[in-house]
């Protein structure tokens, strides 16, 4: 059996970065976040600037939108939980950050293979940094940023799946009311 990997000391081991574009940032996410909060002290919700993913280059809110919004969505757990934005290797900037975690949510079986692998290549890049998969509550499982831009595009009813300040921003993109 492996021996684990010891932290540096200067880490926290009670901080976990929940990284994504988040464009938008659904009710999906809130849940993740708010779960984990029941095993971590601080969670930075941070907004990659950049991403490797071709489809994901150019967003419908700029990175500035996003970190507002996610804001507004967690002003009333200001103090657990902060939000940020990098660019470049996510375990690079948890070093920076101090963080011991990468915290990760799965909707299905398709995320985790994916998932996976990006988790074993930051093992492989920085292995005192953990990752740790939380499945997304019941309710969320099927809500994504992509699906539900596209559902608000075509003048689906989103409400419920976004906070209120994502609803109606996205509805004043779209050039649509409420």
């Amino acid at each position: 059996m492996p021996t684990p990997t010891k932290r540096p000391p200067s880490r926290s081991p009670h901080t976990a970065v929940y990284a994504g574009s988040f464009d938008p940032i659904t009710n999906g996410h809130l849940d993740i976040v708010r779960r984990a909060l029941g095993a971590f002290d601080r969670i930075i919700v941070a907004v990659a600037m950049k991403t490797s993913d071709p489809g994901k280059e150019q967003g419908f809110f700029t990175p500035a939108e996003r970190a507002e919004m996610i804001r507004a969505a967690v002003k009333d757990l200001k103090d657990r939980v902060v939000v940020d934005h990098f660019s470049g290797l996510l375990v690079d900037y948890c070093e920076k950050m101090q963080a011991s975690a990468v915290l990760r949510g799965l909707r299905a079986v398709a995320d985790f293979e994916y998932e996976f692998q990006m988790a074993m290549m930051n093992r492989h890049l920085k292995p005192h940094i953990e990752t740790y998969f939380l499945c997304t509550g019941e309710h969320h499982f099927y809500t994504s940023s992509r699906l539900v831009k596209e559902v608000a595009s075509l003048g689906g009813d989103i409400r419920g799946l976004v906070p209120d300040i994502v609803y109606r921003r996205l509805l004043d993109k779209l050039g649509r009311t409420a």
